[in-house]
């Protein structure tokens, strides 16, 4: 075990804002001001997945104005979670301490990050969270939250995480933990991408922190949840919850 609660952390090091996308050309560019405005000493990694859109040449534009700024071009769209796994990737190839997952439209406030990092000096991960007390949504419909809230509900219940948001990606890890997770096994995408790596983090014995966020649903663009997404969380989360069980009572360690 970790033991986040007892032990004494490091510095966090230079954070990297890691922003996935696809066909978010309406949206890239305020976004990234945004987070430079916000958290001036950190830098943007926008992975684009080769937007039809030309998000990618937008990013290029704005990496060429500003230095702090990257942009990793991908071959196509591969999932959520194939782009921040090249986004962990790279950063950490680059001594980054502190990794930022972002995402692209707007419903991750940039002005609520300097929260997740005061947060993180003692902890291992962060969780921007919609459902603890402060947290909130806005501009959701109630069959969006209940989906939501449905869907964290239930992985906290199968999967036996002490956390309120397991679906959320406004996420802030150190370093360390990212390396401690065996990345290199996670073949999730989407949806349970985000509680693939919460249960890892929390098996692992790392401290997690939630903190309330205010989650704006998009204005510009469409939304990339579908159902297919939502199939492959549900079944995912469903094999995880039997082999904890499976693995608990035959008293093996998790895998």
């Amino acid at each position: 075990m970790k033991d986040g609660g007892q032990r004494q952390y490091g510095p966090l090091g230079k954070a990297l804002v890691i922003i996935p996308t696809y066909n978010e050309a309406e949206n890239i560019k305020p976004i990234v001001d945004r987070v430079r405005a916000a958290v001036p000493a950190a830098d943007v990694l926008v992975a684009d997945d080769n937007s039809p859109d030309g998000t990618g040449k937008i990013a290029d534009e704005i990496a060429a104005e500003d230095p702090r700024v990257h942009v990793l071009h991908r071959k196509g769209k591969e999932g959520l979670g194939a782009a921040y796994l090249a986004g962990f990737r790279w950063g950490i190839e680059r001594d980054y301490g502190v990794l930022v997952e972002m995402d692209a439209d707007g419903s991750h406030q940039p002005e609520e990050l300097p929260r997740l990092l005061t947060a993180l000096k003692n902890a291992d991960l962060v969780l921007g969270s919609r459902w603890v007390p402060g947290g909130r949504v806005v501009n959701w419909p109630k069959s969006r939250q209940f989906i939501s809230r449905g869907g964290s509900t239930y992985s906290r219940i199968l999967l036996d995480l002490p956390l309120r948001d397991i679906t959320g990606g406004y996420r802030a890890f150190r370093r360390e933990t990212l390396e401690g997770l065996g990345l290199d096994s996670v073949a999730s995408q989407g949806y349970c991408f985000q509680v693939d790596l919460a249960r890892r983090t929390v098996e692992a014995g790392y401290h997690v922190v939630e903190v309330p966020i205010t989650f704006v649903e998009r204005e510009v663009g469409d939304s990339k949840m579908s159902r297919d997404i939502l199939v492959e969380a549900l079944w995912r989360v469903t094999g995880w919850g039997i082999g904890a069980r499976t693995n608990k009572l035959l008293g093996r360690k998790p895998s």
